[in-house]
């Protein structure tokens, strides 16, 4: 198949390019910054652009993984973010429709489930979020317009049938955390697979799963994290005393971390439930929080990227 990859030069578009020309695929990549897999650079909010390129290399199907993100808000005005994530999706789309492309898969985000109560932690029990959760309260531009270019989605799937699947991604990010700093970036990063991240191999296995499934789904959105050991049953223990319910299901995870110098969370405030996706798609994340502490046990490297100095090409760019 001939794909799009938008975003192919970003973090995500490095490990997802390879891996769909590994399934046979043949990538045309689009970026703002040049790179190895991008071969045409320019932005998703050139209509024109967009129209060429869909044309003239006979796309197939589409995955949308380009965006300004949440880091960029202190770098970019509210109608960055607008032209880019809303205006981009919403030409893609019509590009696509226009091309007879038979699939469309949109990376989405975690992100705009999170209302402020929600990040600010109010509840009296860890909240668990998964495809139903709402009513949808996005806190920032970015939120707000992932969530438009969401709705535009369904909207186009409603009006023309194209098929499209949305990837509500948990964190994969390399780099340190940019509001919390109590912990070293890889203990916390090792944290969050309890409830709230993903390696960037498994997001971009999760974008080839889509892509391959998404006739078949006709239109869906799933929330793609590495699967979490926790039962619904634990909210309230996990917001109240998070260590004592780790220690139920890994009984050597305190010790494990002890030995490298690094904190297990004493409270949990949201958890996030990949089920629906293993349901649907038949995808499950590869990597999960067993797998950091097997790790561990065995003085192995942690099964996940981390670089604390990490910088996207497109501000090295200057973007």
């Amino acid at each position: 198949m001939r794909v799009l990859l938008t975003g192919s030069t970003g973090w995500l578009g490095r490990y997802l390019a390879p891996m769909l020309r590994a399934r046979g695929h043949e990538v045309t990549g689009l970026d703002v910054a040049p790179g190895s897999d991008t071969q045409v650079v320019g932005s998703v909010a050139d209509r024109a652009l967009v129209e060429r390129t869909m044309l003239s290399h006979g796309i197939e199907g589409v995955i949308h993984a380009a965006a300004l993100h949440k880091p960029d808000i202190i770098r970019h005005p509210r109608q960055a973010f607008i032209d880019i994530n809303a205006t981009g999706t919403l030409n893609l789309l019509e590009q696509a429709v226009a091309a007879g492309v038979d699939r469309f898969v949109f990376t989405s985000t975690t992100s705009l489930m999170i209302t402020q109560a929600i990040r600010d932690e109010t509840a009296t029990e860890a909240v668990w979020l998964d495809e139903d959760s709402g009513p949808l309260a996005p806190r920032n531009i970015y939120g707000v317009t992932k969530r438009a270019a969401e709705e535009v989605c369904r909207l186009v799937h409603a009006e023309t049938g194209l098929p499209i699947v949305i990837l509500r991604t948990a964190r994969f990010f390399p780099e340190d955390d940019d509001t919390h700093r109590d912990l070293s970036g890889e203990n916390m990063k090792a944290n969050e697979f309890l409830n709230r991240r993903l390696t960037v191999e498994d997001c971009a296995a999760a974008h080839v799963a889509a892509l391959e499934k998404a006739p078949a789904i006709g239109f869906g959105t799933y929330l793609v994290s590495a699967p979490t050991p926790f039962a619904r049953s634990d909210a309230a223990e996990l917001k109240r005393d998070a260590r004592a319910v780790i220690a139920r299901y890994f009984p050597d995870g305190a010790d494990l971390y002890a030995a490298r110098g690094w904190h297990l969370p004493d409270s949990i405030g949201r958890v996030y439930d990949a089920a629906r996706i293993e349901v649907d798609l038949g995808f499950r994340c590869a990597t999960d929080f067993a797998a950091i502490l097997s790790a561990l046990r065995d003085g192995r490297p942690m099964p996940f990227e981390h670089d604390a100095g990490y910088v996207s090409p497109a501000l090295q760019d200057g973007f």
